[in-house]
């Protein structure tokens, strides 16, 4: 698996789960799109967010507002849920460090069905 191995080297690795938001975004959009059997046209013309942008958001080569991600999320019967994550699990005794690890992925988006 030619990622695992890329994987292996620490440069590579952070690289990788720096991206982990960007990633999160695209499959949010791509998943709730085809979970509601809609075409990247129909989308648009929903949203009124151009196709072109909405195959650049897709494919990962643009990055999107928060008010187009709230456009999206509402054009998919959905609404737009943000968090900030906690990535540090110490024992109160301990200060905690000035910086994130390298490893952690403090943020996360996604989109929820609204009831």
């Amino acid at each position: 698996d030619t990622l695992n191995e890329q994987l292996k080297d620490p440069a590579f690795r952070v690289e990788w789960e720096a991206l982990e938001p960007e990633r999160q975004i695209t499959m949010a959009i791509i998943e709730g799109r085809e979970e509601k059997a809609l075409t990247q046209k129909q989308l648009a013309e929903t949203t009124g967010i151009a196709q072109a942008d909405i195959s650049r958001l897709e494919n990962g080569t643009a990055n999107p507002s928060l008010r187009t991600l709230k456009r999206l999320a509402a054009g998919l019967g959905m609404q737009l849920k943000l968090e900030f994550i906690s990535v540090f699990h110490y024992p109160k005794a301990i200060p905690l460090p000035c910086s994130a690890p390298d490893n952690s992925r403090p943020r996360r988006i996604s989109f929820q069905k609204r009831f």
